[in-house]
């Protein structure tokens, strides 16, 4: 992903998920991942790629013992100041949280790019990822023996409670929309345990879905729009339906009588043993 052609994200939108993606975050698979993690001289070094706001170092390093070095990547300037300064500066065991930017293209990481590198984080990346760029990725984390934590990947399924006709034909837009310019969009998860597999690590994923009720009204709505918008992108013919099929929505959003369930899934990739399995 060139730094040009990545999609840019409105800060106040990725602040309006941060709760939800907090939420939804497979915790579980922080136990899995531990006895993986090597500490340098300076404890340990996390690269964060596609770090938007931060929110992956705000709910990890404080789950985490011991210093920390953070390097946060990103394509755009502004995203990386805000990132940088609202980083947590403690860790789990009240040890150091020290932060570094760099921007640039982060689809082109490289097995030396990651020497050092304890641990490589990822959220809501992989979907917007090409097949090649997973490969290039996973080669790299393969590689320097990196673990990498990819998290909240869209997964093509969506849940509305009361259900209507048309939620599955938008659903198929959305998706198709997602696969456009070579993207992985709602594939991104099996391509990528298939393709760190391949590279000889060991995959883990789990589920980490989004559950959004009436306290999370305003991401719902916001979310929605999105949703909608881009399915009539991808099929202009479902526009004049879509559009009164928003309003229905919108409405029982603002009344607190829509229930969403937006399915991603979390992925852990760690490096095997040297001379055997695991």
């Amino acid at each position: 992903m060139s730094t040009t052609d990545a999609p840019r994200y409105a800060p106040e939108w990725l602040e309006l998920r941060e709760g939800a993606d907090a939420a939804a975050r497979a915790s579980g698979l922080l136990d899995p991942l531990h006895g993986y993690l090597r500490r340098g001289d300076a404890g340990l070094v996390i690269r964060d790629l596609g770090c938007g706001t931060g929110s992956m170092g705000r709910w990890l390093a404080p789950r985490l013992n011991g210093p920390q070095h953070w390097i946060l990547h990103d394509h755009d300037p502004a995203l990386l100041e805000l990132a940088a300064v609202r980083m947590p500066r403690t860790a789990a065991d009240g040890s150091r949280v020290t932060v570094a930017v760099e921007r640039g293209d982060i689809g082109r990481l490289t097995a030396e790019d990651l020497a050092g590198t304890s641990l490589l984080t990822a959220s809501a990346l992989l979907d917007v990822l090409t097949r090649d760029e997973v490969d290039t990725l996973a080669k790299a984390c393969a590689a320097a023996g990196c673990p990498a934590l990819l998290a909240l990947s869209v997964v093509g399924r969506v849940k509305l409670t009361p259900a209507e006709p048309l939620d599955a034909e938008l659903a198929a837009a959305f998706n198709a929309h997602q696969r456009g310019a070579g993207m992985l969009g709602p594939d991104a998860v099996t391509v990528a345990c298939e393709v760190f597999a391949r590279r000889g690590m060991s995959v883990r994923a789990h589920p980490s879905p989004w559950r959004l009720g009436a306290d999370e009204s305003a991401l719902t709505a916001q979310w929605l729009r999105g949703w909608v918008g881009a399915a009539c992108e991808q099929r202009p013919a479902l526009a004049q339906r879509a559009e009164a099929y928003l309003r229905r929505r919108l409405a029982a959003c603002e009344a607190g009588e829509l229930r969403a369930v937006v399915h991603h899934s979390d992925l852990l990739a760690l490096p095997r043993p040297a001379g055997g399995t695991q």
